[in-house]
Formats: C-alpha cells, sequence, structure tokens
C-alpha cells in the first residue's frame, strides 16, 4: 500500500469565506500515483473546516447567513472563549458545524463523487494563513 501526504496553504483575506479545493486534490491525486484508496482532506486549524457541497453560489450564501444567524460573530461577549483576548468565538463553532474533515474513496485514479459533490474549504475567523492536510492511502 501506498501513502502520499501534502499539506496545502490557504489565507483568506476577510473573516469568512469559502474555497472550492477539488482541482487541488485531484492535483494531489494525479501526483500520489493511488489509483483505489481513500483520501483525507481536513483543515488543521480549529476555526476552518473542509467539507463536501455543491459549487453552487445562491448555496453559499445560505450558508453564510445560516451560520451567522447560529452563531453570530457579534456581540463579541456572546462567547467565553472571547474573555481570552480573542475574537474567534464564533469561528470554533462554526467550524464544529461544518466539520473538520472529508475522507472520499478513489476508484480508478478519480475522486469518487456523486452528482455536483465538490470539496471546499470554509474559514470562519481568516486573515492569516492556514493549512490543510491531504493523505491519500492505497495502491
Amino acid at each position: 500500500m501506498k501513502s502520499y501526504r501534502k499539506e496545502l496553504w490557504f489565507e483568506i483575506e476577510n473573516r469568512r469565506g469559502f474555497i472550492n479545493i477539488t482541482s487541488q486534490i485531484n492535483s494531489c491525486l494525479v501526483e500520489s500515483g493511488i489509483q483505489e484508496g481513500l483520501v483525507l482532506c481536513n483543515a488543521m486549524h480549529i476555526t476552518a473546516s473542509v467539507f463536501i457541497n455543491d459549487d453552487e453560489r445562491g448555496l453559499h450564501h445560505d450558508f453564510e447567513r445560516w451560520l451567522e444567524q447560529l452563531a453570530p460573530h457579534e456581540p463579541l461577549s456572546l462567547y467565553e472563549h472571547n474573555r481570552t483576548g480573542e475574537d474567534n468565538g464564533d469561528g470554533h463553532l462554526k467550524r464544529t458545524i461544518m466539520g473538520r474533515e472529508v475522507v472520499v474513496a478513489v476508484t480508478g485514479g478519480q475522486l469518487d463523487f456523486g452528482p455536483w459533490e465538490q470539496i471546499f474549504y470554509g474559514e470562519f475567523d481568516g486573515r492569516r494563513r492556514k493549512r490543510v492536510l491531504v493523505k491519500i492511502i492505497g495502491e
């Protein structure tokens, strides 16, 4: 069995944002040479996420609105965590809702997706570099 590991780095200029990283994950898969196996992608920061969904602008807007309703950024006093000097208590909750990682099957050297599925990096406390781990195992 082969194993491949790579870190992808992202820096979102705003507090929140979504990036379709499917093409970068596909590039990693090609680079790995693995034809049958599994791809794990996980955010290596506690206010960022990796998730699978549709690449549709309206849906991304809905995510933004829904997440802000569930865990609004302000008032900052809403979160005990912010009493440590941070202002990202909401980002931790949003990451928990959207998830830490995804696992995708690899079949015939391709990501084995359902219709419309794409992989996204979600940022909930941006303006600094953060990384995503890509780990691929298989034959």
